[in-house]
């Protein structure tokens, strides 16, 4: 296979390689939008086809997406721009089996279905969690993920919560498949090859992370410079991970938490979200509603700190659907949850919990175990269902 290296500029002209390659060549195709970078979600699921001589198009509507750097001349890399009217006739003339991206929305706006050829489409998670807390109740009975072929889920409270939406609302079923999370895999195979740490930073000092989610009432910009505070005056190393929105939309927080504590030896601000070297020397972690919290607690196997802000909620009739969000009834499984009002108590909370964690770390395995499908196994699970459709198509 040809492999295109983008040009910013050009992408008219990636598109044009793109569209003159065989069928059989452009048979697997994933798709990233601008706003969420896909390629970690589904770098798993890319090896284990590569493991099968498959080949692979991967089309990206982002200029900061690491794979236009790749050097893997087994996936053919596209940037197709991201202009709404040149992506809608792109995916309007779409020739490919499958199309596998993560736009939940999709089909609703500007890139619907191929009117050119049966393209299969298939969504595949970036989050474990909920599924419909993001949506309002008109787009849930009217469009998210409606427009898909195949929905690949993380683990059993998706199904369950996909199942009663379309008895609520009298959805066709969708063909929802158990899968896993190619993203966790990776996080427990990279742990399992990582130095021991002592959690200890340069100055002899336990490593704290505070890595919260994004909007106007997460975790740093309702408390964050009072909670780096304490944890400071207690004697912690404190890394402060935002939210790469956070860092976009409101550069005043992060302005303002640099000028008061960068010069302090025990403070640091990391943005490199993609690294996961951060959470594994990390002695403990502090986040809000943010999936990092799954990802230190089911990778690490070690508890987290909750602190309990309001939830971004956007479906305000969730209650309907009469199932308890995941992210809401699994924090105190895997950790504490701490009001706002109560963050002085946290350094206290902190030596309770992790001095304790050979208590947390089996029954963190099996909670994994329960809530997340084929543990170790997601890529080659997924992938042998995308061969298994385009057998079919055949």
């Amino acid at each position: 296979m040809k492999i295109t290296k983008s040009i910013f500029n050009k992408e008219e002209n990636d598109i044009d390689k793109f569209n003159e390659l065989d069928l059989d060549e452009r048979s697997i195709v994933f798709y990233s939008e601008s706003s969420v970078i896909l390629y970690p979600y589904v770098e798993e699921i890319i090896r284990e086809l590569q493991n099968r001589n498959q080949k692979i198009c991967y089309l990206t509507s982002s200029k900061d997406d690491p794979i236009l750097k790749n050097e893997n001349k087994n996936i053919g890399v596209f940037y197709i721009g991201d202009s709404e009217i040149e992506k809608m006739k792109f995916f309007l003339r779409l020739k490919a089996k499958v199309l596998i991206m993560t736009m939940a929305d999709f089909g609703t706006y500007h890139i619907k279905r191929s009117k050119e050829f049966p393209v299969h489409y298939i969504y595949t998670f970036h989050s474990i969690n909920s599924p419909l807390m993001g949506f309002d109740e008109e787009k849930i009975s009217k469009g998210a993920f409606n427009h898909f072929d195949t929905i690949f889920c993380v683990g059993p409270h998706q199904i369950q919560e996909f199942r009663a939406t379309e008895r609520l609302y009298n959805l066709k079923q969708k063909n929802l498949v158990e899968c896993g999370y190619g993203l966790f895999d990776k996080l427990i195979r990279l742990r399992s090859s990582f130095p021991q740490q002592n959690f200890l930073s340069k100055n002899n000092k336990k490593k704290v992370l505070i890595a919260p989610s994004w909007g106007k009432q997460n975790l740093l910009e309702t408390t964050g410079i009072e909670l780096i505070k304490i944890l400071l005056d207690a004697g912690y190393h404190v890394t402060v991970r935002p939210h790469p929105m956070t860092t976009k939309k409101s550069p005043k927080i992060i302005k303002q938490i640099k000028e008061k504590f960068e010069r302090n030896p025990d403070f640091l601000i990391d943005t490199n979200t993609s690294s996961f070297e951060q959470l594994f020397s990390s002695y403990a972690l502090i986040t809000d509603w943010s999936g990092i919290g799954y990802e230190y607690a089911f990778g690490c196997k070690r508890p987290v700190i909750y602190v309990d802000v309001p939830k971004k909620a956007h479906n305000k009739e969730y209650e309907k659907i009469q199932l308890v969000p995941f992210e809401t009834s699994i924090r105190d499984k895997v950790g504490e949850v701490v009001s706002p009002q109560n963050i002085e108590t946290i350094p206290e909370r902190i030596e309770f919990l992790y001095g304790n964690d050979n208590n947390f770390e089996n029954k963190i395995q099996k909670i994994r175990n329960d809530v997340i499908f084929n543990i170790g196994e997601s890529g080659k699970v997924t992938a042998n269902e995308i061969i298994r459709i385009i057998s079919e198509k055949e």
